[in-house]
Parts: structure tokens; C-alpha cells; sequence
């Protein structure tokens, strides 16, 4: 019977996080989970059996349902629990004085603690004050994010776990939940057995229980609270039935329950509307000050255990050491006091930031993206939250902080600007001000949220400016702003009001005048008053081409050829949070141009079903339609510029795109023509190998090529990249440290009966012996593979052997290339003589092992011995002639020169210079001579690069 109450504490869980988004967390060890309720005596009020079973009962039950996570923890891990540590926000104690002070005009600057008011501890609230005086009723205040529910969450569970002596009895109540009843008549105690059943035995004996009673109303800036006689008269009576606001005001008068203590939590805004007389502490709730906080903050969110285990058991956490190396990078970041120093003030931010590095950094689950992230984030601090608390004004606080930063942040986006001025921000949030009304909701505004969405900048040679809190946040609230509808133009605000007009007012005068024509011969005025009725469409038009020109600007900031060169946006959105490794730009040299590509990817995001559920439920609703025609404006801007050719990086941006947009269907049509998949030098994190997989990997048309060169896969990654593996033809996967456990995963891939793959490049990977073992089992079975390269693979002499032995199981490979991998002429032998005997292998590369003179000689001799067979290469020439593969084997070397051992390089090219030399000594043939010289002067070239003897 305790839950339909406290369903109401989801909105603090969700929308400000306790002990999460906005959550500071307060230090306590031990799991309220398994807790049990103290033990020993309650006190002298509750000694009876029944008092006692009644409070443990109570305890037992607040418990149970304080500890719950909201969905957007779980993916912290299955064993993660709020109340295991936690982390202390700063609470600085503050006067009547200072409340009534004006504040500032943006309010966004953080006030010092005053003189003499050290910061206060939760167990120090109802300390008494400084004139010795007791504290009955203490009001903490703090704008949205900086952790009231959490102050409420961690006071509770301290009750439950017997760590606040000096209460008996707890009470909390959300000020939500007694709004919703609105003016129906109900007494104190009454609303205590609803929502409390265990307690209404002992209702008779909290009269009389005095300050061991606590009371803790959460949100008061829900309520309407009138502290007027003739708005609410005076009521001592706990029985007796009146207005729930009626209530909390006799209680906080002490007319009611004089004796009980009472904590409130409120917002800036509404501190004034408790006459200071009745409140015996003010408290500021200042988040994490400190950057030590932060610091500890991080340190307990990402270094969980477990916390990338999946169901299943399969294991994808991160490594101990990876998880330690994002801390100590982001430490580094705080300790430089950049900008994300002063977002992280906000310990809401601080989730955030653990969030999106999570996400970043593990494999994300399934329809978890980006823009789900920041929508969930705003929805665990706005859900609920409006501005006013009168019917007339009431105003969803997000859907205003849409249409005023939005506009900022959207401004800020079309010019290509990241910091504002002071003019900058009031002229977005004034701008069509016009009631008092109005300019009330602009103040609660200020107070209350600014803070939460802009901060001023640290940067050096920019005082006085202000940037977003977190740089991603202007361009999500830019792609609100457009999804929502509210960019207009002046000729569509003035065209949709005489549009409207005119088709009202068309459609009357010619009725009218449809009958006044059949007693007149004004038979063509009807036709005239119907042209009226074109208007409206004519409009509708107007706002499709609007549709068509916002579809137009995002898929332009997608695909900005000044951006080519950036690293993608996943890899810019880690550097924004860790920082960036070596010296920094100088405040004198010129500034960078701003980049916006995740502008587009949110766009994307905010249009995907889940996350136009979640805005909602925030109060900015997108309309299916609106969603529909924006997405196929997006449509044909996208199938037009996909086509061209884009570099690795922009490729990723524009598949995450996809994967932000959670539309299979879509994304099928838009990359319907891709053909070639280039993510050469990508980092294939988890995340964009999950990216790449989820957008592609439905697909059903072939991929002539898939190059992952030097992405720094790793089996796992390999694992999730599957399905779109099987689909492509070309496959490179070089330079990506890949060993044998990898070779199971390609194992598996090629004896899949959907395999395409004819060509496989698994250069400079160290696969050895044992890997190549695997690779045999795959290619006996295998029927679509005619290329296949092990180039520097460390196979060495057993590799060899083991492809000799196995070779002959395979009936299609064409083309086996398995040079500079240190075997001696035996093996390699072994294998020239296997591939001679091969119904398909044309050419197998030998060229920079281990090989003696005599053993080229005898691979020189079999070629030329034997009729038909694959041609075997050991050098770049073929007796006294050059080798037709003399440019294939130096390009290789060439684009290898800088990662293969150079000693070792040097002197197989010495060796091939002495080979060319004795060649073009041996013959006589002008022409032949010409091609050894050309190819001599290719080898020193190289061989100067390296450093040695050219000449």
C-alpha cells in the first residue's frame, strides 16, 4: 500500500538522480540492499511491541523502494548500488540577507561562501545555530541539477539504517504527490496511514513525539502555499480535513505539530514564498565545488568491476588498466581547470560525462545512442519540473528551455559560435516578452535553470562571455530547437496567421455569395472568394520548401569538406571530455573554425520513435507528421550526397548518423548504393563497431570492398562486425594486431555458408604457426576465396609446413602471398612445390625470407621446370629479366617501410640490389638492361629512406 506514494519519488529518481545525474553522492559504506534496520531501542516513545514492529516495518519499506535504480543506471553494471559510496555535495549555509540580496542579472555566476558559515555536513542540519537557538525547520535550496533528491535520498536511507539518532520517526512527503490531490479536503493523519500503512497504529503517539518527529517535504515549489490568515486559516488538529497545501502551511507556521522537525527542499524561485520567520536554516546546495570531489566522483562511477558484463556471461568490460587510464585523463583535464572544471560544478554533469564515456568506451546495449543519452539526462533532471505553480502560468521548464536556448544554441550553430555575450543570452531570452506573466516565468527561469545550461567561459582573453556546459549540449538543444518547429521565419509567422485568415473568411464570403449568384448575375465573384481557398496550400508548400532548406543545412554541416581531415565525431567527442595530449594552442594565435557535426547526428536522434516518447513526457511533444516530412526532406538530401566518395572519417560520421536514427528502413534506402566501406585508420572502438554493425549489417547487397586497415580491431570487434564481414567481397583487415584467438573469428567467417569474401589481406598481423593452423581448418572449407595474403604474419617454418600440408584441401585460392615471414628454404620449398601441384594457385610470394642463395636457386629451377602451376616469386627478377611483380613487392615495402623492423629490411633490399646488379651483368640485351636500371634506382631509394647505402 506504500507504493502508490512513493511511485511519486520516481520523478526526483529519474528527473534530478539522486545519488546519480544530479547526484552528488554522500559517503556511506554498506549496501542498503542486504541492510537490516538497527537493532536495540527506538527510544522512549516506541518501546512497545507493536510501536517497534510498526517502525522497522516503516523503515523496512522506505528501504526497499529508496534504493531502486532508475533504468538509466543499470548500465553502470547488475551489482552497482547508489548507497555503496558516495560523495559529499558542498552545503553552504546561508542568511535571510543574502536571500533577499538581487541577484545577478544572468545569474550564472557562483557566489563564494560567506565568512564564518563553514560548510555544513547532512548529520549538521538541525545542529542548533549560532545563538545557541534550536533548529526546527531547515529549507535547502539549489537550482536543477546540483542534488536536492539526492540530499532526500541519502537522508532517508541514513534513517533507515539507524545513522540519524535524533529522529525516531521519518516522514518524507513529495510536494508532487500533494499537488496532484489539489483542494480536496484531507487531515495530516490521514495522508500518513494512505501512504504509510505500518504507521497508522502509532498516529495517536507522533503528536506527542515533538522534534524526534521529522517531516522532510521534497519540491515545495510544487505547491501554492498561501502563509496569509485569510487565504489559509489555522489548523492544530492533525485530524482534522483540510487542503493538503493547507497542511504543510500550518506545519511550517508550528501551529500544527509545534514541536515536530521539518526539512524542505525547493528551488531558488520559490525560497520567498516561506516567510523567514518560520525557517530556522537556510541551505544552499552547491554540487561539487571542489574538484577533488569531481575527481572521487569519477573514480568510484568508472572503475565498477563489471561493469560491461552482459547477460549470458560473455565478458566485454573494460580492462583495469583502460578503466584507470580514462580516470587518470580526465583527472589531468580537471586538474587544468578547463571548461569542463566548471560543467562539472553541477553534479549532474558529472553523470553525464560518466555516462557518455561509458558509452563510449564499452560496447553500448541494444538501441542505446547518443542522443538517447542527453535526452535521458535532461528527462532525470526536467521530468515533471514547470515553471509557475498556478494553473495560468504553469509551463513545462524544458519545453521553455527549448524555445530560449534552443534559439541561442541554434544562433550559435548557424554563425559558427560557441562563446555568447551577455547581449547574446538576454536577447534570446527576452526576445518576444511582452505580459508581466511572462517576465515572471523569465525570472524563475533565470534562478532556477540558466545555470544548469550555460556557463561562464574560463578560457583566457574571454571575460565575460558564456559557453553551453558541456559543448554537445548547444548542439542538442540547436537540433531540438529545429525538430521542434520553433526555427520560423518572419514570412512563415506572418503566412500562417493570413493563410488561417484567409480560409476561414474565403469560405464564408463565398457561400454568401454563392447564394446572392442565383438571384444575380455575379456568377463569377464565387470564383474569385474560391481562388481564397488556394491560400492555405500555397503555405503548405512554403513550409514543406522550409523543411527542405533546414534538411539542406544539416546534410551540408555533415558533409563539409573543411571537416574531412577531423577525426570522427565519436573520437572529438572523448577529446572534449579527456582533453587532448600535448601542448596546448595559445591564447594569441588565431582560433580554430568551430566544428558542429554532431548537430546533424542529433537531429538524426530526436526524430527515432524513443526519443520523441521521452521529449513527451518533458513537454515538447514532435508530431508524427512533422517527424515523417522532416525525415524524408532528410531522405533526399542524403541519397543525393551519399554518393560521393567520403574520407574514413566523414564515412563513420555519416554511418553514426544512421545509428542515431534508429530507422532500419530508412537507412537501407540511403545506403542502398554503398558499395565501398573505407574506414582505413579508423579506431574501431566497441561502440563504432557496434555503430557500423547495427547500420549495415541488415543490409542485403553485396560490399564490393571492406578495408579496416589499422583500425586497431580486436576479435571482439571482429565478432560484432559479422554480419557485414559475410557481405563483403575485398576484405582488408592489415596492420590491426590481430592474433590466433582473431583467426577463430576468421575460422568461423570462412566456413560461413553465406561467405563472400574473394579476397582476404591479413598483412602484418601476428598471426604465427597457431593462427595459421586455424586459418587452414577455414580455408579446406571454403569456396569463395581466390586471394589471400599473410604477408609478415610470423608464420615462420612451421606456418609454411602447416599451409603445404593443408593446401591441397582448398580447391579455389588463385593468389597466396605469404613473404617476409622468416622461413628457411625447406618450408618454403615444401610449399612452392604444394602450390605447383594446385588446381587453381597461379602465383604464390616468397620474396623476403630467410632464404639462402641455393634455395632461390631451386625455387628458380622448379618454376622452370615445371609446366602450368602457380609462379613462385622470390625476387624482383626472373633470370636475367625483371620480375612482371617488381612494382607490386616495392610498393609494399614501401607502404610498410616505417613499421617493419628496418635492419631487417635493409638487408633483404641489399639483397635484392646485389640480385638486380648480377642480373643486369649477365645480359645483353639493351632493354632488359634499361628495366634492372630503373628498378636498381627504385631499391636505393629505398634504401635511402632507410638510411643505408644507396649507391
Amino acid at each position: 500500500e506504500y507504493i502508490p506514494f512513493l511511485a511519486h519519488w520516481s520523478w526526483p529518481l529519474e528527473r534530478e538522480c539522486p545519488l546519480g545525474p544530479s547526484g552528488a553522492f554522500i559517503r556511506h559504506h554498506g549496501n542498503s540492499a542486504n541492510g537490516d534496520p538497527p537493532s536495540g531501542r527506538l527510544g522512549q516513545l516506541f518501546r512497545s511491541v507493536s510501536a517497534t514492529e510498526a517502525i522497522r516495518q516503516h523503515r523496512k519499506n522506505l528501504t526497499e523502494w529508496f534504493i531502486r535504480l532508475p533504468r538509466e543506471e543499470r548500465q553502470f553494471g547488475p551489482t552497482f548500488a547508489l548507497d555503496t559510496v558516495h560523495v559529499d555535495p558542498v552545503i553552504r549555509e546561508s542568511t535571510p540577507d543574502e536571500l533577499l540580496r538581487p541577484a545577478a542579472e544572468l545569474a550564472l555566476e557562483h557566489q563564494p561562501p560567506s565568512a564564518g558559515l563553514p560548510p555544513l555536513a547532512l548529520s549538521q542540519l538541525f545542529d542548533p545555530d549560532a545563538c545557541g537557538r534550536r533548529v526546527q525547520t531547515v529549507v535547502l535550496y539549489g537550482t536543477v541539477g546540483t542534488g536536492k533528491s539526492t540530499l532526500v535520498r541519502k537522508m532517508v536511507l541514513d534513517w533507515c539504517h539507524g545513522k540519524l539518532p535524533a529522529f525516531e520517526l521519518l516522514i518524507p512527503f513529495s510536494c508532487e504527490d500533494l499537488s496532484s490531490l489539489g483542494p480536496a479536503p484531507a487531515s495530516l493523519w490521514r495522508l500518513v496511514a494512505q501512504r504509510y500503512t505500518p504507521l497508522k497504529e502509532i498516529l495517536p503517539l507522533m503528536a506527542t513525539a515533538g522534534s524526534r518527529l521529522l517531516f522532510v517535504l521534497h519540491g515545495l515549489e510544487r505547491l501554492n502555499l498561501d502563509f496569509q490568515l485569510a487565504g489559509t486559516g489555522l489548523c492544530s488538529d492533525p485530524k482534522e480535513l483540510v487542503a493538503p497545501a493547507a497542511i504543510v502551511v500550518n506545519l511550517l507556521r508550528k501551529y500544527m505539530l509545534p514541536d515536530a522537525s521539518i526539512l524542505v527542499t525547493t528551488r531558488p524561485s520559490a525560497i520567498g514564498c516561506i516567510p523567514s520567520k518560520y525557517v530556522g536554516r537556510y541551505g544552499e546546495i552547491c554540487g561539487f565545488s571542489d574538484t577533488n570531489l569531481q575527481k572521487l566522483y569519477f573514480q568510484l562511477r568508472l572503475n565498477q568491476p563489471d561493469c560491461g558484463h552482459r547477460p549470458g556471461g560473455a565478458d566485454v568490460s573494460a580492462t583495469m588498466a583502460q578503466r584507470e587510464s580514462l580516470v587518470q585523463m580526465l583527472s589531468r583535464n580537471l586538474e587544468g581547470h578547463h571548461q569542463i572544471t566548471a560543467a562539472c560544478f553541477l553534479p549532474s554533469y558529472c553523470w553525464l560525462v560518466c555516462a557518455t564515456l561509458h558509452f563510449l568506451s564499452t560496447p553500448s546495449p541494444a538501441g542505446q545512442t547518443l542522443t538517447s543519452i542527453y535526452t535521458s539526462f535532461l528527462r532525470l533532471n526536467f521530468s515533471g519540473e514547470m515553471l509557475g505553480s498556478s494553473a495560468s502560468s504553469k509551463m513545462s521548464l524544458m519545453a521553455y528551455a527549448a524555445r530560449t536556448m534552443g534559439k541561442l544554441a541554434y544562433e550559435g550553430v548557424s554563425s559558427r559560435k560557441t562563446y555568447f555575450s551577455e547581449e547574446d543570452v538576454r536577447g534570446c531570452l527576452e526576445a518576444g516578452i511582452k505580459t508581466e506573466e511572462e517576465f515572471q516565468l523569465l525570472h524563475v527561469f533565470r534562478r532556477d535553470a540558466l545555470r544548469f545550461f550555460l556557463a561562464p567561459c574560463v578560457e583566457p582573453g574571454r571575460p565575460g562571455t558564456f559557453v553551453f556546459t558541456v559543448p554537445a549540449m548547444q548542439e542538442y538543444l540547436a537540433a531540438l530547437y529545429i525538430v521542434l518547429g520553433l526555427r520560423k521565419t518572419t514570412l512563415q509567422r506572418v503566412g500562417k496567421e493570413v493563410a488561417e485568415l484567409v480560409g476561414r473568411v474565403g469560405e464564408d464570403v463565398s457561400v454568401v455569395l454563392g447564394i446572392v449568384a442565383k438571384l444575380l448575375p455575379l456568377r463569377a465573384l464565387p470564383l474569385l472568394f474560391n481562388l481564397l481557398k488556394v491560400v492555405p496550400k500555397v503555405f503548405g508548400r512554403m513550409v514543406g520548401k522550409s523543411r527542405e532548406s533546414v534538411a539542406q543545412a544539416m546534410v551540408l554541416e555533415m558533409f563539409r569538406e573543411e571537416d574531412y581531415h577531423n577525426a570522427d565525431v565519436l573520437d572529438q567527442m572523448g577529446a572534449s571530455i579527456l582533453g587532448v595530449e600535448g601542448p596546448r594552442r595559445h591564447p594569441d594565435e588565431p582560433p580554430e573554425d568551430e566544428v558542429f557535426e554532431l548537430f546533424p547526428m542529433f537531429m538524426g536522434g530526436l526524430l527515432s520513435a524513443h526519443n520523441r516518447a521521452v521529449l513527451a513526457q518533458l513537454g515538447c511533444p514532435i508530431k508524427n507528421l512533422d517527424a515523417l516530412e522532416n525525415a524524408q526532406a532528410i531522405k533526399k538530401k542524403l541519397v543525393k550526397m551519399g554518393r560521393q566518395v567520403l574520407p574514413p572519417s566523414e564515412l563513420l560520421d555519416h554511418l553514426f548518423f544512421h545509428y542515431e536514427f534508429q530507422n532500419q528502413r530508412f537507412s537501407a534506402e540511403v545506403l542502398s548504393s554503398l558499395r565501398q566501406l573505407n574506414l582505413t585508420g579508423v579506431r574501431m572502438s566497441p561502440l563504432k563497431c557496434t555503430v557500423v554493425a547495427t547500420v549495415l549489417g541488415s543490409g542485403k547487397h553485396a560490399l564490393d570492398e571492406v578495408n579496416l586497415a589499422s583500425c586497431q580491431l580486436d576479435p571482439a570487434g571482429l565478432r560484432t562486425l559479422m554480419p557485414v564481414l559475410l557481405r563483403a567481397r575485398k576484405l582488408g583487415l592489415q596492420l590491426n594486431s590481430l592474433g590466433p584467438e582473431a583467426c577463430r573469428d576468421l575460422r568461423d567467417l570462412l566456413l560461413h555458408d553465406q561467405c563472400q569474401v574473394t579476397t582476404l589481406r591479413l598483412s602484418n598481423n601476428p598471426i604465427t604457426a597457431e593462427g595459421a593452423a586455424l586459418l587452414v581448418e577455414g580455408l579446406a572449407g571454403n569456396t569463395s576465396l581466390t586471394h589471400l595474403s599473410l604477408l609478415h604474419t610470423g608464420l615462420g617454418d612451421e606456418g609454411l609446413e602447416l599451409l603445404a600440408a593443408q593446401l591441397g584441401r582448398n580447391q579455389g585460392l588463385q593468389e597466396l602471398n605469404v613473404a617476409y615471414n622468416g622461413a628457411g628454404d625447406a618450408a618454403a620449398l615444401a610449399l612452392a612445390k604444394a602450390a605447383r601441384e594446385h588446381p587453381s594457385l597461379e602465383l604464390l610470394q616468397l620474396y623476403f625470407n630467410e632464404l639462402s642463395a641455393e634455395g632461390c636457386q631451386l625455387l628458380r629451377d622448379l618454376g622452370a621446370t615445371a609446366e602450368g602451376g602457380a609462379r613462385v616469386v622470390v625476387s624482383l627478377t626472373e633470370g636475367t629479366a625483371v620480375s612482371d611483380y617488381w612494382s607490386v613487392i616495392l610498393s609494399e615495402i614501401q607502404r610498410n617501410l616505417n613499421s617493419w623492423d628496418r635492419g631487417r629490411v635493409r638487408r633483404h633490399l641489399e639483397l635484392l640490389l646485389r640480385d638486380l646488379e648480377t642480373s643486369r651483368g649477365a645480359t645483353l640485351n639493351p632493354w632488359r638492361k634499361a628495366q634492372l636500371l630503373r628498378v636498381e634506382g627504385e631499391v636505393r631509394a629505398l634504401l635511402e629512406q632507410l638510411g643505408g647505402p644507396g649507391s
